[in-house]
């Protein structure tokens, strides 16, 4: 048993001591291989999501055109079942505010531009047109979602009232803002308030902005400043149903009823 034991030793320390001497080789191959790897896992995922390679701008700035939520194209395994929507921000318009009915497809429409410009800012091919133009941003700030804690003693209000503060904080003329139902979980009337203080901020700061909400106050601000445009989704009175479409220009109703 002994002389097993340093048999297996001495193998072991001639196998550590070769490798020791191919070190930087098998570091370098490694490398490679890991680069080579995430090639072929972004190709693969292109391929899966129908994915296009969009013009990279110079300007903070965005042209997505017929966009779709790429988890979408993987979960229905075909891009013609899921709903493709265009959407733009440039120096003609800064600010988007999206209102339409419950389930509609607010949330998913943030969430497919914040994710398809990161997307692009890394590298990757998004589900979306060749004439899509991504601009690269230093930060995407988002506030999508119930981050309430108890642990962390935070309210669903105060939760987003955090997550707004950081991107105010940090809004430029290189930064998106991405906020979804902007001041709820409060008195309507003091939320909606304190959301149309919080997107004239940001506009102000330069900052390019993307809410949705449900507050009728804030649909009038596109009359009062030409650099927000009103957009909702679209919503079937006949079936009463959404079909996720989204229109440029005009505000939406939630249905609640």
């Amino acid at each position: 048993y002994q002389e097993e034991r340093q048999e297996i030793i001495r193998i072991l320390r001639t196998l550590t001591t070769e490798i020791g001497r191919r070190a930087e080789a098998l570091l370098e191959n490694t490398r490679l291989i890991g680069k080579l790897d995430s090639f072929h896992a972004a190709g693969t995922f292109s391929n899966a999501i129908k994915g296009n390679r969009p013009t990279i701008i110079d300007r903070p700035d965005f042209d997505l055109r017929n966009v779709r939520h790429p988890l979408l194209i993987m979960q229905f395994t075909d891009a013609a079942k899921v709903v493709a929507n265009s959407i733009a921000l440039d120096d003609s318009r800064q600010g988007i505010l999206i209102t339409g009915p419950n389930t509609g497809g607010k949330t998913v429409a943030l969430k497919t531009i914040g994710l398809s410009i990161l997307m692009a800012q890394a590298g990757l091919h998004i589900s979306a047109d060749e004439l899509s133009e991504v601009g690269i941003f230093e930060d995407i700030f988002a506030d999508i979602g119930d981050e309430q804690s108890i642990e962390l003693s935070l309210s669903t209000f105060s939760s987003h009232v955090r997550n707004i503060i950081s991107g105010l904080n940090a809004a430029s003329d290189k930064v998106l803002l991405l906020y979804d139902e902007i001041g709820a979980g409060t008195d309507p009337k003091e939320g909606a308030a304190l959301a149309e203080s919080i997107i004239l901020h940001a506009l102000d700061r330069g900052a390019k902005l993307i809410v949705t909400t449900h507050y009728s106050q804030l649909k009038t601000l596109a009359m009062e400043y030409p650099q927000i445009e009103n957009a909702s989704l679209e919503f079937d009175r006949q079936t009463f149903a959404p079909t996720y479409k989204l229109r440029l220009g005009l505000p939406g109703s939630s249905y609640a009823i």
